[in-house]
């Protein structure tokens, strides 16, 4: 029988889809998700995906846990991470014991198992502001939030296994995800949940910078791509559209999607410290394409859709707090 895969971080915005979506195409799976008390697999509690899986809980800052997940896989994606840059300004040490040491415990974990595949998931945010664009995989690394900075060194460690123990390592860099189910950290669910909830003012942030927004369909179907391809050993690949797009001209196509007439009011809150604004963010995806042969599916409208629907739908609308900024 075929070995499972371990994805780590499965009851999450990306974990969820991405599980799911290996388990739709028939790949056994094992979902990693964060012990509590009450039981919960986050977004899969609800999922029709769950009979086809090996549902597990557990944390990945412990190392003898890490073992025992790891145990029988093949392969590992691994999604678990503290992701709030807000709230890494206020908590810079719980990023390094899960996003840097909870990396090494499943690095150490996949090299005892002799892993086949290793796939780190990173962020753009490691690449900072723009020096050039599009972003390519050499682009230099800029710490400008504790956050970044524990991918930066996350990924450096993966790296390193990669090197110094030839454990079959790939570096995926996703830009920014977004659709059903993402937290309203993030400013797109911040901006539909707000509307959906009947505002006629929206708080936001800085609406100058630019990002490349990527449905959360073309993530996941960028990283299975790498999945099981040699060429990708120790590489580093961007996962990303190659387009640019403000969040002041993102507010205007939700609104204009949604039919809102909403204003919009600054919200100091929200804003980062000045020399950790990332200002720019847009992937050059050429190597994803050259080393895969995948391409970014989804238009930036289309995605937007999907995600109002999903969004309006009052039982997910009322999972979250559109009156509360979300650190």
């Amino acid at each position: 029988m075929q070995r499972p895969i371990l994805i780590t971080g499965a009851d999450g915005f990306i974990g969820s889809h991405l599980a799911e979506h290996l388990a739709k195409a028939g790949y056994p799976v094992r979902a990693m998700t964060l012990y509590n008390s009450f039981n919960s697999w986050g977004w899969l509690d609800n999922s029709a995906f769950t009979q086809d899986m090996e549902m597990i809980s557990g944390d990945i800052r412990d190392p003898f846990f890490c073992q025992q997940a790891v145990k029988g896989c093949s392969s590992v994606f691994n999604l678990a991470a503290l992701i709030a840059i807000p709230y890494s300004y206020q908590a810079p040490a719980s990023y390094v014991a899960t996003n840097i040491e909870g990396t090494v415990n499943l690095l150490q974990a996949a090299r005892n198992e002799n892993i086949e595949h290793f796939i780190q998931t990173s962020t753009s945010e490691v690449y900072g502001t723009a020096r050039y664009i599009p972003i390519d995989e050499d682009h230099p690394l800029q710490p400008q939030s504790p956050y970044s900075a524990s991918k930066i060194s996350s990924d450096s460690m993966a790296m390193s296994y990669y090197n110094a123990f030839d454990l079959p390592v790939t570096l995926a860099r996703p830009f920014n995800t977004y659709g059903p189910r993402q937290s309203a950290r993030a400013v797109i669910p911040t901006i539909i949940t707000q509307i959906a909830a009947g505002k006629t003012h929206i708080q936001l942030g800085d609406l100058s910078p630019t990002r490349d927004f990527n449905f959360v369909e073309d993530t996941c179907n960028g990283l299975i791509s790498l999945l099981g391809k040699e060429q990708t050993l120790g590489e580093v690949i961007n996962i990303g559209s190659n387009t640019e797009v403000s969040i002041l001209d993102t507010v205007h196509m939700i609104r204009d999607i949604m039919n809102s007439g909403v204003d919009i009011i600054h919200d100091s809150n929200r804003i980062r410290p000045e020399k950790s604004e990332v200002h720019r963010l847009v992937c050059d995806n050429s190597k994803l394409l050259r080393l895969t042969g995948y391409k970014h599916q989804i238009s930036l409208e289309e995605g937007l859709k999907k995600t109002i629907e999903w969004f309006c739908i009052p039982d997910n609308l009322s999972r979250y707090k559109a009156d509360q900024y979300n650190v």
